[in-house]
């Protein structure tokens, strides 16, 4: 990737994403790696780890260059430009930072406001009681929830507060196959960003990987009798509420009470 200054962008929105608490399955950093393999994509920026990141939780790693060199790449949050044929997309993605959340929020509204973005769109993933084998729910903005919050609700705020047009979107994992990745959850979101985007997106693999991860998840759950009858519980809850916005709103408020214990 080429470095490139954020400026001269085509109808600009931005979408962030970050790894680890807001993240279940690796559903939306999964939608930000997604659209910077399938278009061409340019190096923005990236902020300083040493100002946000913990490096005894977030400790850099040995990787091995092309001609088999071994470098230390450091945890941080880059901004990428992809370009969609339509319009450019700001792509913001890394993990959770450990400190400095109204620094770290500040430095990246200042950067949005300096593109004129037409939206920003705030990606998240939670656990929930959601089966696999039905629609990905994806809930839009917030809920009554009060209690602790993560860097997307954090930057989303900031944001609004900045005046800019904010949209947050959150998928449901289903906490059974919680581990990742999960590209059903990562299509679901990618299908949300497409109506406020306005565009069409690639979809690529992920409607093959899709059909196999479920396929994976039907063979893991017939081989116990007991989690395929809690499965059955799941679904025939879904089917009867048809997923309604005050259940995905509860079982939202109900992961984030679970993961501020």
């Amino acid at each position: 990737m080429s470095a490139l200054r954020l400026t001269n962008l085509r109808r600009p929105v931005v979408l962030f994403a970050f790894s680890g608490w807001n993240d279940a399955g690796d559903a939306a950093t999964g939608v930000v790696d997604h659209l910077s393999e399938v278009y061409d994509t340019e190096f923005g920026f990236e902020l300083d780890p040493e100002d946000y990141y913990d490096f005894t939780e977030n400790r850099p790693v040995h990787v091995r260059e092309g001609e088999g060199e071994i470098s230390i790449q450091w945890a941080t949050t880059e901004v990428l430009v992809a370009h969609h044929p339509e319009r450019d997309l700001v792509l913001v993605n890394g993990p959770e930072p450990t400190m400095r959340w109204r620094s770290f929020s500040r430095a990246l509204v200042s950067a949005f406001r300096s593109i004129e973005p037409e939206r920003v769109l705030a990606m998240g993933a939670m656990l929930a009681d959601a089966p696999h084998s039905r629609a990905v729910p994806v809930n839009e903005d917030g809920t009554d929830y009060e209690g602790p919050a993560g860097i997307v609700s954090v930057l989303a705020a900031e944001c609004k507060d900045a005046g800019l047009t904010v949209t947050s979107l959150w998928a449901s994992v289903p906490h059974y196959v919680a581990e990742p990745p999960n590209p059903k959850a990562t299509l679901a979101l990618l299908r949300r960003v497409e109506e406020f985007a306005d565009i069409e997106f690639d979809v690529g693999e992920l409607p093959a990987l899709t059909t196999l991860w479920e396929q994976r998840v039907d063979e893991l759950v017939a081989e116990d009798p007991d989690v395929a009858e809690y499965v059955g519980g799941l679904e025939r809850r879904f089917d009867t509420a048809e997923a309604t916005g005050d259940e995905i709103a509860w079982e939202f408020e109900r992961y984030l009470r679970r993961r501020g214990r």
